[in-house]
């Protein structure tokens, strides 16, 4: 997994509610200035994390039923997924140290 995946509601399951690793879902929209802040940090995740995590990102915009259906209020936001579960989140942005930790934290090396 050496790049993010753009996910919608129809592929959202398959991709991080059964995903094998911890998953990251960065919740963004074309418009939002923080959201293109945390992109590159997002994209050296995916390709610096090789398939130990997933990145996936939610065009807001585009899907807003996932927005709705995790009351996403704020972007970007993050949420972390693991064995089908939420299990922590971020909004606003958030440094690459600070996303490495808490996907280090649902799957310690």
């Amino acid at each position: 997994m050496n790049e993010p995946i753009n996910i919608n509601e129809a592929s959202f399951e398959k991709a991080v509610i059964n995903s094998p690793v911890p998953t990251v879902v960065d919740f963004w929209a074309a418009w939002c200035g923080p959201c293109k802040m945390i992109a590159p940090v997002l994209d050296a995740i995916a390709k610096e994390s090789g398939n130990r995590f997933r990145v996936a990102k939610v065009n807001v915009d585009d899907d807003p039923g996932l927005q709705q259906r995790f009351n996403i209020r704020g972007i970007p936001a993050l949420l972390f997924f693991h064995g089908g579960q939420l299990r922590d989140q971020i909004t606003g942005v958030a440094s690459k140290k600070t996303i490495m930790e808490k996907l280090e934290q649902l799957a310690p090396a």
